[in-house]
């Protein structure tokens, strides 16, 4: 039947751009790899259709860059383009939790049961990203915390912050992977505050969480600019 093609183009369009995204985010296709939809359709046997599908969508999302002569390629991205993304994310946060302290409602009864468990799972996978962290798993760490700030970020009930925020967190682990890569070993490099920062919302202590996600920022922003520089 007609629909069965379409709903196994949408599919395999979603599994090429996650496995490619994830190809991108563990570092193994590295900066200014550049390539075209046929190497990629060949390399999982595919048609066409939904590969350079999937490579417009990550390219809309930062992760690959499109030119119509070359095809696609992984973007270098520098510490100054770092700096402008943890710019643009402290805009959102800081926006996040001005939000809060004039009475947004998404932490103002943690006690509700659908509160407390909505905090329950984000708080379960800033468990799960500080453990990579502990153990140094990069590529771990990346799927748990994109998870802790895609579903932390829910809980305002505006999917279009939600979204942009995630955007904005994908691009910068993008480039933050191109330089961590570098290091031998992440163990203990890398920040893992997630839980203190759901505690503190959870007790509606804002202006602490905000300066655990300032403290984070400052953080990762030394980290890759001190590692850029040899």
């Amino acid at each position: 039947m007609p629909g069965n093609g379409a709903v196994t183009r949408s599919t395999l369009r979603q599994q090429i751009a996650d496995a490619l995204r994830d190809e991108v985010l563990a570092g193994r296709l590295r900066p200014g790899r550049a390539f075209t939809v046929k190497e990629i359709a060949d390399q999982y046997g595919v048609s066409a259709t939904p590969v350079r599908e999937a490579l417009v969508d990550l390219s809309a999302q930062g992760i690959l860059e499109a030119d119509q002569h070359r095809g696609f390629s992984v973007p270098e991205y520098s510490p100054a383009d770092y700096r402008g993304m943890i710019a643009a994310r402290s805009l959102v946060t800081d926006g996040m939790f001005q939000s809060l302290t004039a009475g947004h409602p998404a932490f103002a009864d943690s006690a509700d049961p659908r509160t407390a468990a909505a905090l329950a799972t984000v708080r379960r996978r800033g468990e799960e990203a500080q453990r990579a962290a502990a153990a140094g798993d990069l590529g771990v760490l990346v799927g748990y915390d994109l998870r802790f700030w895609r579903e932390l970020s829910c809980l305002f009930g505006n999917p279009y912050l939600a979204d942009f925020l995630h955007r904005l967190r994908l691009r910068s682990w993008v480039c933050a992977v191109q330089h961590l890569r570098r290091l031998p070993d992440v163990r203990g490099r890398l920040w893992a505050e997630h839980t203190a920062l759901v505690d503190a919302l959870a007790h509606r202590e804002y202006e602490a969480a905000r300066g655990i996600v300032a403290a984070a920022n400052a953080h990762s922003l030394e980290l890759i600019e001190r590692l850029a520089a040899g």
